[in-house]
């Protein structure tokens, strides 16, 4: 199968990429930035516009990640930041995919579970309802989803993405940086749920997405067994074999975010999200638990 994959060049994009193209998929990669020597094919757009690259579509699977790196300060101009590095994207796609006479059999279009905001104990389902805010989270992630409804194809599939760990990525870089420099207590009162994926599962869904006709609409692609911000720490420092550490307190996080530029919200706010959909369809997952997923990421274990 051909696929167009738009934001290919980010850690995610680029992991998809090789595993579709290893398992015979040709992978074509939209870029603002071709590079000589890339082992799948890059195509120039600017994300924005229409142009000669549109004719990629026509009778291929799209997968649409772009947008902007959400770790940032919470301003204003970073709120419209995020939104308009998706929107604009995810709009130039459709009005490809309109103008085509052989539309995507197939979109798959990345989101996440921040759209649910700070959703506190409540379990959440792809029946729940999204949050109104925070801006930086749920509001750019409604805005997001918002501008691929209605794209043109025989089907879309919405995956709203819980953390995605993987080696030497920032996500779970930093949280084992912590652990290791004895900063692995709990973070904030340490009762934030965390919604989390193992790339490997992560992997698997979106080829699942792409080849199951019978999967449409909203998808949670995250693990079975989501975690308090408590358990998250302790995990790290087991797997780590780190000693117990003091917790770091809120107001200690709005400052290190400060410093950091970052968004102190992603450390102490949470949601308890489940894949009810993919359980239901007979998902497997290689990872449902997290310990064995972090020792498979960072002590050595089974890859």
């Amino acid at each position: 199968m051909k696929v167009v994959l738009a934001g290919g060049s980010g850690a995610l994009g680029r992991r998809i990429a090789a595993d579709l193209g290893a398992r015979g998929d040709e992978v074509v990669v939209l870029t603002r930035s071709p590079r000589t020597g890339s082992p799948h094919r890059q195509v120039a757009w600017d994300g924005t516009t229409v142009g000669p690259w549109a004719s990629e579509l026509a009778g291929a699977a799209v997968v649409n990640l772009a947008g902007e790196l959400v770790d940032r300060r919470p301003t204003q101009g970073n709120v419209e930041l995020l939104t308009r590095s998706r929107v604009q994207p995810t709009e130039a796609l459709a009005a490809a995919a309109a103008g085509l006479d052989e539309p995507p059999p197939v979109w798959v279009q990345a989101g996440t579970l921040a759209i649910y905001g700070d959703a506190g104990d409540a379990i959440l389902d792809e029946t729940s309802t999204p949050a109104e805010g925070p801006p930086q989270m749920a509001g750019v992630a409604r805005a997001w989803e918002a501008a691929a409804a209605g794209a043109p194809g025989v089907r879309q599939v919405v995956l709203r993405t819980g953390i995605v760990l993987d080696r030497h990525t920032p996500a779970l870089d930093r949280l084992a940086g912590l652990a290791r420099w004895g900063l692995g207590g709990r973070v904030g009162t340490g009762r934030q749920w965390i919604s989390w994926i193992h790339v490997t599962d992560f992997l698997a869904v979106v080829r699942r997405a792409i080849d199951d006709a019978g999967l449409s609409g909203v998808v949670h692609a995250t693990s079975p067994g989501p975690v308090r911000n408590a358990e998250l720490m302790a995990a790290l420092r087991r797997v780590l074999h780190r000693p117990p550490a003091l917790p770091t307190p809120a107001a200690l996080v709005h400052v290190g975010a400060l410093l950091l530029r970052t968004d102190p919200a992603l450390a102490l706010t949470g949601r308890r999200c489940v894949p009810a959909r993919l359980l239901r369809a007979g998902f497997t997952f290689a990872y449902p638990e997290l310990v064995p997923a972090l020792e498979d990421l960072l002590g050595g274990g089974r890859r």
